[in-house]
């Protein structure tokens, strides 16, 4: 944006300010969202860990001996929980094997110490972490809420969420309220290092080791590799048929009138001047087809006002009522857009043609260096990858991207389908 004419360099001064609040504050959101689900798992590990240590205890008795191995169970499914988790909001975990839960094998596996090594840390420290992931929005809509129902509160209700102070004029109150936007402030800053460090012991501790992890990896870049190649040998297969049927059928159409009106005007010519206005009808068609097809290669929206004004201009072109829902701060790399725009014209096609919807909606955000595309409609479901929906092919287009697809459509609807992608650079 240029600067303001009336104020010399204030428009870009005010957009800056506002992009970073709304980045400071949409990454505080995510945070807290990132700690209470981290909350959730910690509760769980707290519960695993003297479940375990009962087991331990009890070997020579005979009971831990089948009791242990159930624990070890557990502990390891807890661990794929948080590495799934932890991949919703950053970087997949890669997990190892599934390790042995027999105590034989279990008391000299790495795999197994590194879960148990993470169970005790997310039982006691990440919960910490959690708990006040949760309990620092409480305080502070507590204490700035405080001057508005002080007066209404039972006499000697302390004034403070952390049990300090006693309001008996307004300017208790208000002090309580300040105390609020300082709790705030605290949210704002220390919330993403907080998940940050909640999370740093599951990528440390969970991911599979350097070598396993190597070989993974190597196998998804061939996949990946594979549909990348697959994905661009069928979209010049979508081009050439486009162009071999639509616009190159109507070019001959103008031929043959062209040719029809150069021997009509020796003989008839106002027959002639008919057969010259079809032929101009022709080639407007001929363009238009060869705008649709050079439009399905990257469209020039997409490219010049970004990706919420192309999904948007799909959502109007679609048969069924859509919404769109843009909530992504900054632009990704342009193929990345590219991917996800075709995903959603894809997905909005089938919900026109096979669906039977009344609306869908369309909902994008990116958090963690990753974009999320949710599109969601209210037809009758049943939507199946092997149907032939289209699925398929998205699914191959969003591995040459590393991305991932969920599809949740249950016979009676409704239909979600929820896709990942990496922003990139």
């Amino acid at each position: 944006m240029e600067p303001s004419p009336e104020w010399p360099g204030g428009g870009r001064r005010r957009t800056g300010a506002a992009a970073v609040a709304a980045r400071t504050i949409s990454r505080a959101f995510a945070a807290l969202e990132q700690l209470a689900g981290g909350l959730a798992t910690s509760v769980l590990a707290l519960l695993v860990l003297p479940w375990l240590l009962l087991g331990v205890l009890t070997v020579p008795l005979g009971v831990g001996v089948l009791l242990t191995p159930v624990a070890l169970s557990a502990a390891h499914a807890l661990a794929h929980r948080e590495r799934e988790r932890l991949g919703r909001w950053g970087p997949e975990v890669v997990g190892p094997e599934r390790p042995s839960t027999q105590l034989r094998f279990a008391r000299a596996d790495p795999v197994t110490r590194r879960t148990l090594r993470w169970l005790v840390r997310h039982g006691t420290f990440g919960l910490l972490l959690g708990a006040l992931g949760v309990l620092l929005p409480l305080f502070a809509l507590r204490d700035i809420s405080f001057p508005l129902w002080w007066r209404l509160a039972p006499e000697g209700v302390t004034s403070t969420s952390i049990g300090i102070g006693t309001a008996r004029s307004w300017a208790d109150a208000g002090a309580a309220g300040l105390l609020g936007l300082c709790w705030c402030a605290a949210v704002l800053c220390l919330s993403p290092g907080m998940a940050r460090l909640q999370a740093g012991a599951g990528r440390r501790l969970l991911a599979a080791s350097p070598e396993a992890d190597l070989s993974l990896r190597v196998a998804e870049l061939t996949a990946s590799r594979a549909a990348a190649l697959d994905a661009h040998a069928s979209e010049l297969r979508r081009i050439e048929r486009a162009l071999h049927d639509g616009a190159q059928n109507r070019m001959i159409r103008v031929t043959v009138l062209l040719g029809a009106a150069r021997r009509m005007a020796a003989r008839d010519p106002s027959q002639a001047e008919s057969l010259l206005e079809q032929t101009q009808t022709a080639v407007e068609d001929a363009l238009a087809e060869l705008r649709s097809v050079s439009r399905s290669i990257l469209p020039p929206v997409l490219a010049d006002r970004g990706l919420e004004a192309a999904l948007t201009a799909l959502a109007a072109d679609c048969a069924v009522p859509c919404t769109v829902e843009v909530e992504a701060a900054e632009r990704c790399a342009a193929s990345v857009e590219a991917t996800a725009y075709f995903v959603v014209a894809e997905a909005l096609t089938n919900i026109a043609k096979h669906s039977g919807a009344h609306r869908a909606a369309v909902k994008v955000s990116s958090s963690g260096g990753r974009l999320r595309l949710r599109i969601e409609d209210d037809g009758h479901g049943g939507a199946e990858e092997e149907g032939g929906s289209g699925i398929a092919g998205i699914r191959r287009r969003l591995a040459a991207h590393d991305g991932s697809l969920t599809l949740d459509s249950p016979p009676g609807g409704p239909t979600m389908l929820e896709v990942r992608l990496p922003c990139g650079v």
